[in-house]
């Protein structure tokens, strides 16, 4: 009898997603709630047929070499795969996946969360009245922004971007969009405008970025860009911190240049921009955009799949590299 393959998953997950493998694999979880560190990731994946890895585990050829010719199949627990050497993957055979789809209205939903959060300075008078300093209801006392029939800007209209948008109907609010490609039927559906990227800096009272991180969108929006923007105007960013180039940011929110921002995303995860975390007029919250359980379980349905169907000699669901497939099959 041959020995079960191996599987190690790099930061702990819903535990039935481990329970789903460990009934076709020996599977290892890293037992740290913590990232592994480079070493630490190519030590542990010695010897693996798959993996299940997050965004803060960086693999590229190094790292796959040193996990060695057994390693089938890397499952990101995301949707985002900025981690992943696509090209240094396929070159060695290696299929990649991510989990797209299951994540849209859990990060939608959280993105309008961190725009009225940020509009109505709620974190900000939580903290006043948890301080004790509430004296009574004033006039003048946290006086926010209006929402409702405001101009929403979206840059990037992928599945997250649409979701957004249908979500701000809600308030009325009227959308433009800027993105490579036009959209007549989401135009016909949301009344959405289709903008080149100076308009949509101009014109957004609110800018949420739905970019993907690739070369051309590093520093997306830069010092340029936020002095092109509204002083009225807010940016939320629940896509990848690097689209925003953050020391940037801290100095337009220093002097004004725009109103506020609420970040899910971080350039340099877990660290901030210093002096981001000290600004009154910034919302800042851990990369929770898709932290609800029903999300959480899917991802792990979907990774774990992924590795069953590729360990098992067939073609994944959700193959990001998908060149991959014509060398291996």
């Amino acid at each position: 009898m041959t020995s079960r393959k191996s599987v190690y998953v790099t930061r702990a997950i819903p535990s039935q997603t481990i329970e789903e493998l460990r009934a076709h694999f020996d599977v290892e979880v890293n037992p740290e709630d913590r990232a592994l560190s480079r070493d630490e990731l190519k030590e542990r994946l010695k010897g693996r047929d798959a993996a299940i890895t997050l965004l803060t585990d960086t693999i590229d050829g190094e790292v796959l070499d040193a996990a060695g010719p057994q390693l089938r199949v890397v499952a990101n627990y995301a949707v985002g795969f900025n981690n992943f050497d696509l090209a240094a993957a396929t070159r060695r055979g290696v299929v990649l996946t991510n989990t797209p789809g299951v994540l849209d209205d859990a990060t939608a939903t959280h993105t309008m969360t961190l725009l009225l959060a940020t509009a109505r300075r709620i974190a900000e008078s939580d903290a006043f009245v948890r301080q004790g300093r509430w004296q009574g209801w004033a006039p003048m006392t946290f006086v926010g922004l209006d929402v409702d029939r405001q101009t929403l800007g979206i840059a990037g209209l992928g599945r997250i971007g649409r979701n957004v948008a249908r979500k701000a109907r809600g308030f009325d609010m009227n959308i433009i969009y800027a993105d490579m490609h036009r959209d007549a039927d989401f135009e016909a559906e949301t009344g959405a405008r289709h903008v080149d990227k100076p308009t949509l800096l101009r014109e957004s009272d609110f800018l949420t970025l739905h970019v993907p991180l690739l070369p051309e969108t590093h520093h997306y929006i830069g010092a340029d860009e936020l002095r092109a923007m509204k002083k009225t105007a807010v940016l939320i960013n629940a896509s990848r911190g690097p689209v925003v180039d953050e020391p940037a940011l801290v100095e337009a929110l220093k002097a004004g240049e725009i109103w506020g921002a609420g970040l899910d995303v971080f350039e340099d995860e877990p660290a901030l921009a210093p002096g981001l975390a000290g600004l009154a007029n910034v919302v800042v919250v851990p990369h929770i955009a898709s932290a609800t359980p029903q999300t959480r379980l899917a991802m792990g349905r979907i990774a774990a799949t992924n590795i069953i169907e590729v360990l098992h000699g067939r073609a994944p669901g959700t193959c990001v590299n998908p060149d991959v497939l014509k060398v291996t099959a």
